[in-house]
């Protein structure tokens, strides 16, 4: 029976005819091939798994990219919710923000001069605040450069600028970028303490979002330049360049703005007061930041290279300093506590402090390792009392001390004015007569300089050669009391000893009093009570203090003033005081010198200006024979030129010829307290050799002090001290 042909019969013998074929080829090629059937057909089943295989690799790594997208996901959702229950927590800590408001700045002292010259700031900032037009536009720039650059594009918080130092700092393995912006630094200066923790950081971004919704931009900028910290006891942009540079921020250069800006990094660390070098090479820094910020050019940044290095002196500069002290020190007096911005105005000619520092310290520059002097002080005063330079030392940076006024040394033969004016007001005049010849008072035996005695001589001569004998005499008749009285009405407030040595200056003053107490002689006879604050007012220009100082009261006769006057000036044409001539100007003055040469001073004046100038040692070491008529006199000279320079000569009060009256001096009763004084006066025996030379020996002849016809035809009557003196 024929086989019933299916299609899967006809297909099959075909199907296996092809495989039968297939497989001896197969078998054939891998007898070639030199391997057996089976081995191929073991790897057959091997080449059919790897397909399963490299799908299934593939699966896993799609199965793990998606499972990290995943729990990225679900982690970004959890760590966002973490942040802001962070956030809620310590924002819920801090006050409602309806509550917020700036802190006021600390108030600012603004010290100008008499032309409106800002010679110092004073207060917690030590500068005043500025808007930003006031100041150089080259600081703004510096600071975003170097700072924040994406500050006018951010909300207060820079993402991007956060990545960026993130990275950077990565790759450096240490902090050398930080991600806070300009508004975060200000938060953190303004409301937080320096603290590193999660709640500060926290905070300073919801008060640095604050800032920024509540203030425009600059606001914000102007306030971080005005408060931020710039190193040595500088906050704010104003106080760092006068620290710095000596200027206001708005003549800031681009190197010394570069300078400013890179301090903020380490302000303490980089400020060119203490590391030069490290301040230097921050600037450079700052330099190319602009340049790539696109602020400067290349040719700008050449030229600020080219700049010489900046070098600060380690403490706030300039003798006007000494001026800044003494006004804060005064001021509570005044107005009471400083408790907004205020403004001094002071009695400070720029121009003449600048003159008087540079005279000074030339001085001391030229002869002070040679002469043994270190320090000296000037005080300049007008007629009224007003104090037109004050140097208080060599150098305000390296000693803040103010010798001018807080400083009392012994005045020397500069104080003998006051023992002569109240000789003067007892009836005596410059013409009257005393014998230059050695006395001892009680224990004590005065001296003259040069060790010699003249015998005869008048008032005036005494003065201008500084004749410690006779000035001595002075003192015990009218009455160490008396000259106590007469400097204190003058203006001398410090304590001060009324017994015999008084009329040799051995009670200490301050150069201040002492340069003050000159100035009724040659103002007529008026108290010049110094003073250096004209004016306090607020920012707005309400006055808070003016100074009454306007119709002082008359403390010395005109006639005594203009017989002092007469005294003085030949001290200065032909006496001790030679070298404070000034050409073409009536010049008076009065040398002084202490014992062991400890301190020498030259305190003179014309008719604008009463002058003192004081050199010596802090720790009293004996200078080099330095004298009142020296090194003083030749310092007070060179000033004084210079503040008259191009000014119309002006003469002093001065009277015409005194008749040479002499009265006799005040009765010794028993209960004066100094007429045991007056009764231990006697003469010590001189002898005169062939020369005229006096000395100790034989009895000197006494003098005719009674009889001889004085000049003017009016013979002179006898003292009470001729009678003491056996004469």
């Amino acid at each position: 029976m024929p086989r019933k042909i299916t299609p899967q019969s006809r297909i099959e013998p075909s199907f296996k005819k092809t495989r039968s074929k297939s497989a001896k080829r197969t078998v054939a090629d891998e007898r070639v091939a030199g391997k057996s059937a089976p081995a191929k057909r073991r790897k057959k089943p091997a080449s059919k798994a790897r397909k399963p295989k490299a799908r299934t690799g593939r699966s896993r790594v799609g199965r793990a990219l998606r499972g990290l997208v995943y729990w990225s996901f679900v982690l970004a959702i959890w760590g966002g919710i973490a942040i802001a229950g962070v956030v809620a927590y310590y924002g819920a800590r801090m006050p409602s923000a309806a509550t917020w408001s700036i802190p006021d700045r600390p108030p600012n002292v603004k010290i100008v001069s008499v032309r409106g010259e800002v010679m110092a700031n004073r207060g917690a900032t030590g500068g005043e605040a500025l808007l930003l037009g006031d100041m150089s536009p080259y600081i703004p720039q510096a600071v975003i450069a170097i700072e924040d650059r994406r500050f006018y594009s951010h909300f207060g918080v820079d993402p991007i600028g956060l990545a960026r130092a993130m990275l950077a700092n990565v790759a450096a393995g240490r902090m050398v970028q930080g991600g806070s912006t300009l508004t975060q630094q200000l938060a953190k200066n303004l409301f937080l303490s320096p603290e590193r923790t999660i709640e500060r950081k926290v905070q300073e971004v919801l008060l640095s979002l604050w800032l920024e919704h509540k203030f425009a931009k600059d606001q914000i900028l102007e306030m971080y330049l005005n408060r931020v910290f710039f190193g040595s006891g500088a906050y704010g942009v104003e106080a760092a360049s006068r620290r710095y540079f000596r200027k206001p921020a708005r003549d800031v250069t681009l190197a010394e703005a570069a300078l400013l800006a890179g301090l903020l990094k380490a302000p303490s660390r980089l400020s060119p007061a203490r590391n030069p070098k490290g301040a230097e090479e921050r600037a450079q820094v700052v330099l190319v930041a602009m340049r790539e910020h696109g602020v400067v050019s290349d040719r700008e940044i050449a030229t600020a290279l080219t700049s010489p290095q900046i070098r600060a002196k380690s403490y706030w500069t300039g003798s006007e300093n000494y001026v800044a002290d003494m006004v804060m020190k005064r001021l509570p007096d005044l107005v009471g506590p400083v408790t907004e911005d205020l403004v001094v105005d002071t009695t400070i000619d720029f121009h003449l402090q600048r003159e008087a520092e540079k005279a000074l310290r030339a001085s001391l520059e030229a002869n002070g390792a040679k002469l043994a002097v270190s320090q000296g002080a000037l005080v300049s005063v007008d007629g009224t009392g007003a104090v037109r330079a004050l140097i208080g030392g060599r150098e305000y940076a390296t000693s803040q001390f103010d010798r001018a006024t807080e400083a009392k040394r012994q005045p020397g033969s500069a104080f003998k004015p006051f023992v002569y004016a109240a000789a003067l007001e007892q009836g005596r005049t410059p013409l009257s007569v005393r014998n230059d010849a050695p006395v001892r008072i009680g224990k004590w035996t005065p001296e003259n300089y040069d060790g010699n005695y003249r015998g005869e001589v008048t008032l005036s001569d005494a003065l201008t050669y500084s004749l410690n004998t006779v000035a001595a005499q002075l003192a015990m008749e009218v009455g160490p009391k008396t000259v106590v009285q007469t400097a204190r009405r003058l203006g001398i407030e410090a304590d001060m000893k009324a017994n015999a040595s008084i009329a040799l200056g051995t009670s200490e003053v301050t150069l201040m009093e002492l340069t003050a107490a000159y100035a009724p002689f040659m103002n007529g006879g008026y108290k010049a009570t110094p003073h250096v604050i004209r004016r306090v007012s607020t920012q707005d220009g309400k006055v808070l203090y003016e100074n009454t100082y306007d119709n002082p009261p008359r403390v010395v006769d005109p006639v005594v003033a203009a017989m002092m006057n007469q005294m003085l000036v030949r001290v200065v044409n032909e006496g001790t005081g030679k070298n404070a001539r000034l050409d073409g100007w009536m010049t008076a003055g009065k040398t002084g010198t202490s014992q062991s040469f400890r301190d020498a001073l030259f305190v003179g004046y014309t008719a604008n200006l009463a002058t003192g100038v004081w050199f010596g040692n802090d720790d009293g070491a004996p200078m080099k024979k330095v004298t009142g008529g020296a090194l003083p006199a030749q310092t007070w000279k060179t000033f004084m030129q210079a503040a008259h320079k191009g000014l119309p000569s002006v003469g002093l009060p001065v009277a015409g010829p005194v008749p040479p009256v002499s009265i006799e001096g005040p009765a010794a009763g028993e209960d004066d307290p100094v007429a045991g004084l007056v009764r231990d006066l006697v003469p010590i025996p001189l002898s005169r050799d062939s020369t005229g030379a006096t000395g100790a020996g034989l009895p000197v002849p006494p003098a005719d002090l009674g009889a001889a016809p004085q000049p003017g035809g009016i013979a002179r009557r006898t003292t009470l001290l001729d009678i003491l003196l056996g004469n």
